[in-house]
This record gives structure tokens, sequence and C-alpha cells, in this order.
């Protein structure tokens, strides 16, 4: 099924430019499509008992152009479907907790936050607060552990101190709560990360500060510097009083993510752009098994998702093959693909 599947898109172009070139056999790809993927789809739960899915929704021209996108992330809460974009939150600080560490791995154990905050989705999320002696508290939460990192800053601190000292063994930053599973590296012992910083923890850290909020904020950027990209003031290098804010630093979270892709498609031909991953690429290939199936059955250390897409098709790290799978199908409804070229994603 594979083979066909490649094979079906080296071809499928060429066919549609043949078809195109008679007048009277020209298609009409005009209208609004719609394709979905699911959590456990490929376990076999049908859409109709799925918990999550992804929609995505495309505008064709007449030619295949794509003059509009969307793509959204349901999930089912109670008897309620919310969406992971909900960007909005509900956030609390008390100054009078100090954070402690939580207890990772296997055995993991929470630890204490400063923080209470309610929101659909805390992926690349931040949160920060200024009390009224000075005492700063910001919140941090870690693309790569998906972890979220808390410093509670005195007053009388000197502000001027390097990034580059806030590393996690220094206890000037701590990872706190683990916000959700799945993570690229998932610690065992914080003794592995304790020369590390937030803007450093792996290769793939850069995503932090790429671009949004922390763009241009390294190891050797001032504290002061940081905490003003997040909307903190400063007198006479005392951080000013300041009520809880929030935001989404990088591209945004999982709003900011979709809208990346949005971006990318809209101009596109959607005879050319006919998957949101480029499944050639040799390290995926092995994690597609003979039902067209996407990381279900790999061995261990193949590729389990399509993680490098921020340098290509989203520009931020997300696990593309589910949304890719939407996509798809939408071109499907568009009658550009058939079912059987479709990858299923991992979900």
């Amino acid at each position: 099924m594979k083979k066909v599947f490649f094979t079906g898109l080296m071809f499928i172009f060429a066919f549609v430019l043949i078809a195109c070139g008679t007048k009277e056999e020209t298609v009409d790809y005009s209208g609004v499509y719609t394709g979905y993927s699911w959590k456990d789809e490929v376990k076999g739960v049908a859409f109709e008992d799925a918990t999550e899915y992804i929609e995505t929704t495309l505008h064709l021209s007449k030619e295949g152009i794509i003059e509009d996108a969307s793509i959204d992330f349901k999930m089912k809460k109670g008897d309620v479907w919310i969406s992971r974009l909900d960007t909005t939150a509900e956030v609390s600080v008390d100054f009078d907790v100090t954070p402690t560490a939580a207890t990772p791995g296997t055995a993991y154990v929470p630890g204490t936050s400063m923080f209470s905050v309610t929101t659909n989705a805390l992926m690349s999320f931040y949160a920060v607060a200024v009390d009224t002696d000075g005492t700063v508290a910001v919140l941090l939460v870690d693309p790569i552990t998906r972890y979220q990192f808390e410093m509670k800053i005195p007053s009388d601190f000197d502000f001027t101190t390097l990034v580059g000292d806030f590393t996690i063994g220094s206890g000037l930053i701590v990872p706190t709560v683990r916000t959700a599973g799945g993570a690229l590296i998932n610690p065992t012992s914080w003794d592995n990360l304790a020369t590390k910083t937030f803007f450093n923890i792996s290769g793939y850290s850069h995503v932090v500060k790429d671009t949004g909020v922390f763009e241009g904020v390294s190891n050797s950027s001032t504290i002061q510097f940081m905490l003003e990209k997040l909307g903190v003031t400063f007198v006479d290098g005392k951080a000013t009083e300041m009520a809880v804010d929030y935001g989404f630093f990088g591209l945004g979270g999982w709003a900011g993510n979709y809208s990346a892709i949005r971006q990318f498609l809209i101009g596109k031909s959607a005879l050319e752009v006919l998957s949101l991953v480029d499944w050639t690429f040799e390290d995926y290939v092995p994690g597609i098994n003979d039902q067209n199936q996407f990381g279900v059955d790999v061995p261990a250390g193949v590729t389990r998702t399509a993680q490098d897409s921020y340098d290509t098709i989203a520009g931020a790290t997300v696990r593309m093959s589910r949304e890719s799978e939407s996509y798809q199908k939408a071109l499907v409804a568009a009658g550009i693909l058939t079912l059987d070229q479709v990858i299923f994603g991992r979900f």
C-alpha cells in the first residue's frame, strides 16, 4: 500500500496536467472541502465515538488554488466540545508559596506551584506577575519536557544576572508540574538537566526564542531583558507592581502553530501540496505499515512522529502526521486524492 501511495503522488499531478490540457476534460475544483482525523481511528474507533479530532477545511478555486484554510483541534470535556486553539485562560498567583520541584520519571510526583491555571492547552504558555514589594513570579511551559518551570525572584535580586545563570540545577528556575505526556524528553532525574537553562534544554529549544515574545533572548541576556520581554517594567533596577498577565511564546501555542500551517497553505495549489508531511523522508518511511498507518507498529528507534516541522511545513514542532491526515482527507473530498492514498497519522 505504501508503494501505491508514493507512486500515486508521483503520477497524480502529471495526470491532472494532462487532463487540464484538454478543454472538455478540465476539472472545476471550486468549493469548500473538509477532512477529519481522530483519536484511536486506527484502532477502529468510529468518528462518532471519538473524544478528540482534527478538522481541516479548504476553500479551493476552480484551478485548485487554496484560497483559505482552517485547522481546528477539538477535545471533548464531559459533554462539551472545546477547541485546543482557545487561548483564553484564568491565572492566579500566590506569592506566599515557594515553588518546589516535581519528582520526574515513572514515580512522578508534582511539586509545589505558585500558580493556578485553567486553560484548554498549555503548550508554550507563560504567565508573569509582580507583587507590591517587587517580587517577580514567572511560569514557563517547556515544549520539550512538557513541564512548567517557575521562578520566584525577590525584589532585591540583581536583575543584571544572566539568563545562563538560571540553570535547572541552580534552583533559580524550578520544574514544578508536568503539564502533558508525550514529551520529546522525559526526564528521569533533574540532575541530567542540571546545567541546562529554559532556552537550551535540547537542540529543539530554539522554537522558544526564534520568534515571538522571547525573540532575541539567549543565555547571555540579562534576566531583566528577559522579563521586559514578558511585559515587566523596571525603575532603578527594581521590578514595578504588575497584575498577572499571560500569553504564548514562540509561534503562540496550538493556535499559532495552526495559523502557521494556514499561512503556508494559502496561495498554494492543492494539486501540488498533497500532504503536510514529506512521506518520502527516509526516517518516516519505515513508520508506515501496510495499512498506510504511521507510527502504529514501528520498531524501536524509528521516528514515531513527524517532528521536524519547525523548519518545514508548519514553522513549529507539532505531531504533523495527524494534521496531515485531516488535510489529505479534505483533498479526498475535493476529488484530488483517493482514500487509499491517505497516510493515517498517529493520534
